[in-house]
Order: structure tokens, then C-alpha cells, then sequence
């Protein structure tokens, strides 16, 4: 018992050190943007290939390392926005309990994985802008304030004069329909980087061999029944006016975002069969990454299969698999 509990406290300690010096190297944007979305990683594997006592620590020693050197603010924002995040996601993935049918554990499953991703996804978009928070009145002008000053960076057009962007007719317009796109597109993102952080993790403790659960079928993985209704009341809430609108429309990105991983899973799944599954897939992949605006189409397809399950539908129409001879 000694050495489980000082094991642990040793790798917690050394994801933690980790965690902090991802989040605090100096760097460019570029690279900070990718010290930040991959910081979570050594907590995961703390968590997942150890125990979940082990990311505990690690989360607890990140935010102390780093408390000194930030403000209030940006503390609670990786308190709740990267460290507790990632050590109750390690947490939920080696979650079990006995089938009293059977003596086999169940795992959690991975669509409610999915769908933890997509709610703390938007808690730690919101949490980022924790410190804007100063009212209904104040909220969505910071955030435009803080759009017209990245653009006049990006266009070098200095403070003071007209706000000129190339191909754009009426920038104003165009400003308040980036920060209304900032709320769901932030969360969708915020929800790529869980995902991204807890597939990598898991990845690298398979290879390991310190995985403790079985690798599951993603393919075919599904969210929760009631996850098309918590969409349809984050989409009304959405068109409110002020803060409470601009939360609903966080979860709201973050959960169709959600049901668009279903819909590359459906993608996965149809096209087992088909000759060139490969290109279509590598296809299907770079038009959304280039695009970006296809996602919206691969969450359509995922809300689709929740309603009219499409993966059962085409296994039936394969019919069984034909016998080896």
C-alpha cells in the first residue's frame, strides 16, 4: 500500500511540474495555442495509466506551480479549464462496474465520454473569458472590443482610423457576426482539444501497455438518449440576449460539435466495405479541415443517425457476413 501510494504521488507530482511548464513556456502564439491545447496530456495519462489519485495531484501541483506568476483569473480559468477537466475525465474512462450476469466489468462508455468532452468543452471556453464577465451591458461589447483589436493587429490598421478589411463590404457587420461565432466556434474547438487530449492519452498508454480498460469500438459509440434534447434547449437558449445567451450558444456549439464526431463514426461505419474507404475518408477529413463549415453537416448526419439509426439500417442491408470456406 505504501509504494501504490507513493508511486503515485511521484508521477502525479512529475505530470503536474508538466502541466505547468506547458502552460507557462513563453513562445509565440503558435506555439503557445499548442502548448495549451496539449497541457491536459500528462494529467490524462497520470490519471488513466495510473490512478485517478495520481491526476488529482498532478492538477493540484500545476495550479500551485503556476498560481504565483498569474493572475486570480487566469488561475481559475486553468483550475477549471484544463487541470479538474482532465483528471475527472481520466477518472470517468477507468470508471467500471461487475455485469452481475456475466462477472465481466463494464466500462463507461465511450459516448458518454463523448458527451463529458462536449460539456467541458464549454465550461472551459467560458472559463476563459471568466475575467470579461463584468454584466450583461459590458460582456458582448468587451468581446467585440477585443475582435476590433486582433483585427487591426492582423490588417496593421492603427487605432484611430477606419476599420478597412479586404472583400468585406461592411466590417462592422462583419465584427458583430464574428463574436456572435465566437461563442460556438470556441467551444467547438475547446471540445476538439478534450477529445484530441483523451484519444492521445489513452494512444500512448496502449502502446505503453498501461491501459488498464479494453480499447473500445468507437465506431460505434452513441450519446446518451437525452443529449437531443439538452441540443434543442442550448439552441433556444441560444437567442437570448446578454451573457446567458452567449452560455447557451457555448454548449450548444460544443454539443453539435459532439454529434458530429457520431457523424464521422456513421462515416466510418457505412463505408467498412466500399473499395477506396481510405481516399473517401482522408477526403471526407481534409474537406473539413479546410472548409471547417462541413462539421455542421457531419453533426446533421449524427443527429440523423440518432433518430433513424443509419448504422443498423446499412448492417442489416449488408445482411450476415459470408462464412470462410
Amino acid at each position: 500500500m505504501k509504494r501504490f501510494w507513493l508511486q503515485n504521488a511521484i508521477v502525479g507530482l512529475c505530470a503536474g511540474i508538466c502541466t505547468a511548464l506547458l502552460l507557462s513556456a513563453p513562445s509565440r502564439p503558435a506555439l503557445a495555442l499548442l502548448f495549451y491545447s496539449v497541457a491536459a496530456l500528462p494529467i490524462l495519462i497520470a490519471a488513466i495509466g495510473w490512478n485517478h489519485w495520481a491526476g488529482l495531484l498532478a492538477a493540484i501541483v500545476t495550479v500551485v506551480g503556476i498560481a504565483p506568476g498569474a493572475d486570480p483569473s487566469s488561475t481559475l480559468g486553468i483550475l477549471f479549464g484544463v487541470t479538474l477537466p482532465a483528471w475527472w475525465l481520466g477518472y470517468l474512462t477507468l470508471l467500471a462496474r461487475t455485469d452481475t450476469a456475466t462477472g465481466e466489468l463494464e466500462w463507461y462508455p465511450p459516448g458518454r465520454l463523448l458527451l463529458w468532452c462536449a460539456v467541458l468543452g464549454a465550461l472551459a471556453m467560458a472559463t476563459s473569458l471568466f475575467d470579461l464577465v463584468s454584466g450583461d451591458a459590458t460582456f458582448l461589447k468587451t468581446l467585440r472590443e477585443i475582435m476590433l483589436k486582433g483585427l487591426r493587429i492582423q490588417f496593421q490598421i492603427p487605432d484611430g482610423q477606419l476599420l478597412i478589411i479586404p472583400g468585406i463590404d461592411n466590417p462592422d457587420r462583419f465584427v458583430d457576426v464574428l463574436v456572435i461565432m465566437m461563442a460556438p466556434g470556441g467551444a467547438m474547438l475547446s471540445t476538439l482539444i478534450e477529445i484530441l487530449d483523451l484519444w492521445l492519452a489513452a494512444r500512448i498508454l496502449r502502446i505503453s501497455g498501461r491501459l488498464k480498460r479494453p480499447w473500445p469500438d468507437l465506431v460505434a459509440m452513441r450519446l446518451p438518449s437525452a443529449t437531443p434534447l439538452a441540443l434543442a434547449v442550448a439552441l433556444a437558449g441560444s437567442f437570448i440576449s446578454g451573457v446567458p445567451g452567449f452560455v447557451a450558444a457555448l454548449f450548444a456549439g460544443s454539443l453539435l460539435f459532439a454529434y458530429a464526431v457520431i457523424g464521422f463514426a456513421v462515416m466510418h461505419d457505412i463505408t467498412r466495405h466500399l473499395n477506396g474507404r481510405a481516399v473517401m475518408l482522408i477526403g471526407m477529413y481534409a474537406t473539413v479541415i479546410v472548409l471547417i463549415w462541413p462539421v455542421l453537416l457531419m453533426g446533421l448526419l449524427g443527429l440523423i443517425d440518432t433518430a433513424l439509426d443509419l448504422r443498423a439500417r446499412v448492417a442489416a442491408a449488408r445482411g450476415p457476413p459470408t462464412p470462410l470456406a
